[in-house]
């Protein structure tokens, strides 16, 4: 079980070919790593609380465009407020990047060029063409970067593609996730400006996306609807239909229309089994076994306890990788597959074609 003990991370990491010497200095396990957070919205808060119950970890210096922001989230969490980017950067040595979206590139390609280790919210950008200048940065200055892909990190996800991946479902034929609750509300409302977020598909269900990708491999077509493109107020929904190489089939469900609350949900089905998983029952994952010729089924409650909160066991990892000097689990190619999946995604709800990979 990489990257996890019972109760949360190992010591770990994926050995990284190269040499990090410009980015990772070697350190002393009582060593304090000094955090710099750009974007102080609900994510930056995430991350802080996150960073806060981290011993060796330090939140040294914040950023954001709005300043009475950045002066209570310093005052609140022990950190100095810098005033300019150059002055950010010149205090931290992992950047954190919480901004939204389309602010994630520029963000990105100047903590790499400073030498600075960068953990940058999901999205890693809203472009294919941004993500493909920050992959050609993180090689050319063999930066350590990690997309914060963090379903990874929920238990019932790992979980789940841990029996996946261990052939407890035997083949996998058919997935079904559903992902969703009220339209998100921001200052400057950038959700509902499509250019900026890449709506409902890019910013929420990429989650799901990525999950498949990792869990089930390589997706073949994809095909979606949306109320996207139809720019009703505060309101947006989304099917997505994937078949992968492995001849799988997928369907994600995104929605913004709910006012009852945030709720998760899949159903993964095997020629061994089904995993079933809702975030409102009191069990939330299960098992079900196919019954042997002669033999009765069976259902089964694997143990996944939320020891620790998704954001601090994903953080975490990525701090233990930075000292370590060790590649993250997440890679900065699986976040820009991430964007690529979704920008096909939306091609297929503005177009009602198929996209093919």
């Amino acid at each position: 079980m990489p990257y996890f003990s019972g109760n949360g991370l190992s010591d770990t990491c994926p050995r990284r070919a190269g040499n990090l010497s410009s980015v990772v200095n070697l350190l002393t396990e009582d060593a304090m790593v000094k955090v710099g957070i750009v974007g102080l919205g609900t994510m930056g808060r995430q991350h802080a609380e996150a960073y806060r119950q981290m011993p060796d970890v330090q939140l040294s210096v914040v950023y954001d465009r709005h300043m009475d922001r950045a002066e209570a989230f310093a005052q609140e969490f022990g950190a100095t407020v810098a005033h300019d980017l150059s002055e950010f950067l010149k205090g931290c040595e992992i950047v954190d990047i919480c901004t939204p979206t389309y602010r994630h590139t520029e963000y990105a390609l100047a903590a790499i060029q400073a030498g600075k280790a960068v953990v940058c919210e999901k999205p890693l950008a809203r472009t294919l063409q941004e993500c493909e200048q920050i992959v050609e940065a993180v090689h050319r200055h063999n930066a350590l970067l990690m997309p914060a892909h963090v379903l990874r990190f929920f238990p019932e996800y790992r979980t789940a593609h841990q029996l996946v991946k261990a052939g407890a479902l035997g083949t996998v034929a058919a997935v079904r996730m559903r992902r969703g609750g009220d339209f998100p509300r921001t200052k400057s409302d950038w959700y509902a400006d499509f250019e900026k977020s890449g709506g409902i598909i890019m910013d929420l269900i990429i989650h799901d996306l990525d999950w498949v990708r990792w869990t089930l491999g390589e997706v073949e077509r994809v095909y979606a609807k949306s109320l996207t493109f139809r720019h009703l107020e505060h309101l947006d929904y989304t099917l997505v239909t994937l078949r992968l190489r492995s001849g799988t089939i997928a369907h994600i469900e995104g929605t913004w229309c709910d006012p009852g609350g945030f709720r998760v949900s899949f159903e993964i089905c095997g020629d061994a089994g089904m995993l079933e998983y809702d975030s409102q029952q009191m069990v939330a994952l299960r098992v079900a076994r196919r019954a042997e010729a002669g033999q009765a089924g069976g259902v089964e409650v694997p143990e996944s306890p939320a020891v620790e909160n998704p954001y601090y066991r994903e953080l975490r990892h990525f701090i233990d990788c930075y000292r370590a000097g060790q590649s993250p689990e997440i890679t900065v190619e699986d976040g820009m597959e991430a964007v690529r999946l979704t920008l096909a995604a939306i091609e297929s709800a503005r177009t009602g074609k198929v996209v093919k990979f």
